[in-house]
Order: structure tokens, then C-alpha cells, then sequence
């Protein structure tokens, strides 16, 4: 834990060392600021007390940035050399990924962390559903999880930053709606694996304030498998 600790702490400080957290955060606020309170579906027009825009944004937005924000974690690694001699310290693969991982997971927590005024805003123009923002908010944690453990296993697969970048899109854009499309073109058993599949059916199901174990176990399940698979992908490689 304490090397996992210590990694996670180095990567967020290079993370903050380099222009592509502060882009980041600036771009993912205004985009969320600006289709939660100017847009056209914004708060104001659906005149109801949600944060349910915000949400919906932050499911799309967040899905980009994510791929940009990891593909780099082992890529740039392999490519410098410096993926080589950081493994012959006491430090397993499984704890680089784990740092690599958490590092990446506390900034989009920052994000997030910042959107909160928004919150507080909605909860002062009216009756709030508290439970669903903080669902909402949870969702948004797992779902992050989800491609981060996605785009570090793009990023184990290649060399190339772009690539990785391109790969862990694709990968994305399935669970992102491929699956619910196909849920929706199929029926029966097939419909029922793919909307299971589907990264919206569950984030949906949190949002709306139900914290079901199903969902909990899909979010931690291609968490855990993508960082099983670059674990592998790594002791591959080595």
C-alpha cells in the first residue's frame, strides 16, 4: 500500500506539473457550466431543481477526457525508458497500475469537487433530490473508474500516445452507447447481454438515486478486469 501510496502522490504532482490537468479541469468546467446554466435544456429551462443536465454533460464530456488523460500513463513509460527501471525498484506491476490509476481518479475527484457550487446553486433555487445528486455523483466516480481502467490498458498496448488514445476511444464508444444501440436492434437473451453491457443503463439507474449491487459489481468488474489485463499486458512486455 505504501508504494502504491508513494506512486499514486509522484504521478498526480507530474499530473499538476504539466498544462494537461489545469486544460482539463478549465474545459470540463466550462463545458459543464455552460450547458448546465445557458444552454438551451439548461436549469433554468426545465424549471425544475435537478442537476440531472449537469450529469448528462459530464457522462459525455468525461468520456474524451479520460482517454486524453491516461493515454499517456504507460505509453510515455515505455517510450522514455524509464518503465524499465522504475520496475527494478521494489515495485510490482500491479502497484505501478494501481498508482497510475488512483492518480488519475483523485483529479477527475478534483473536477468533480469543483462542480459542487452547482449544487448548492440548484439547492438554493429550490427542493432538491439530495439523494440523486450524490448518486449522480457516484455514478459519475464509477463510470470514471470504468474507462480509466480502460484507457491504462490501451496505454500497456502500445507506445504510442495517440494510438492508446484512439484505442481506448473505441473501446469506450461501446460501452458508451454501441451496446444500447444493439440492445435495442436485438430482443431476448441478446438484448438482455448487451443492455447489461451498456455503461448508460447503469449510470442511469445511479443517477436516478438507486444504488443497486448490480451496477456496483459492473462498475468494479471492468475496473478490476481492465487493470488485470494491463497487468498482463505488462508482465508480457517484461
Amino acid at each position: 500500500m505504501k508504494q502504491i501510496t508513494i506512486i499514486t502522490a509522484r504521478e498526480l504532482r507530474a499530473i499538476f506539473d504539466s498544462l494537461m490537468a489545469y486544460i482539463m479541469l478549465v474545459t470540463f468546467l466550462g463545458f459543464s457550466g455552460f450547458f448546465t446554466w445557458l444552454y438551451g435544456s439548461d436549469v433554468f429551462y426545465i424549471n425544475q431543481a435537478s442537476l440531472n443536465t449537469f450529469f448528462n454533460i459530464a457522462f459525455w464530456t468525461l468520456f474524451f477526457f479520460i482517454p486524453a488523460l491516461t493515454m499517456k500513463s504507460i505509453a510515455e513509460e515505455r517510450k522514455t525508458g524509464t518503465l524499465e527501471m522504475l520496475l527494478t525498484k521494489p515495485v510490482s506491476e500491479w502497484q505501478l497500475l494501481c498508482g497510475k490509476f488512483f492518480s488519475i481518479l483523485l483529479l477527475i475527484l478534483i473536477a468533480l469537487a469543483l462542480t459542487l457550487p452547482y449544487y448548492i446553486t440548484v439547492w438554493c433555487l429550490g427542493n432538491i433530490d439530495h439523494g440523486a445528486v450524490w448518486s449522480g455523483y457516484l455514478g459519475l466516480m464509477l463510470m470514471s473508474s470504468a474507462y480509466i481502467s480502460i484507457g491504462i490498458v490501451a496505454s500497456s498496448a502500445t507506445n504510442n500516445q495517440i494510438v492508446a488514445f484512439l484505442l481506448a476511444l473505441l473501446v469506450g464508444v461501446f460501452f458508451h452507447f454501441i451496446f444500447g444501440a444493439l440492445a435495442s436492434a436485438f430482443s431476448g437473451t441478446a438484448s438482455a447481454i448487451f443492455h447489461y453491457l451498456s455503461m448508460n443503463t447503469h449510470l442511469e439507474s445511479i443517477t436516478r438515486g438507486v444504488i443497486d449491487s448490480k451496477d456496483l459489481i459492473y462498475f468494479l468488474s471492468i475496473t478490476l478486469l481492465g487493470l488485470g489485463i494491463a497487468e498482463t499486458l505488462l508482465l508480457k512486455r517484461k
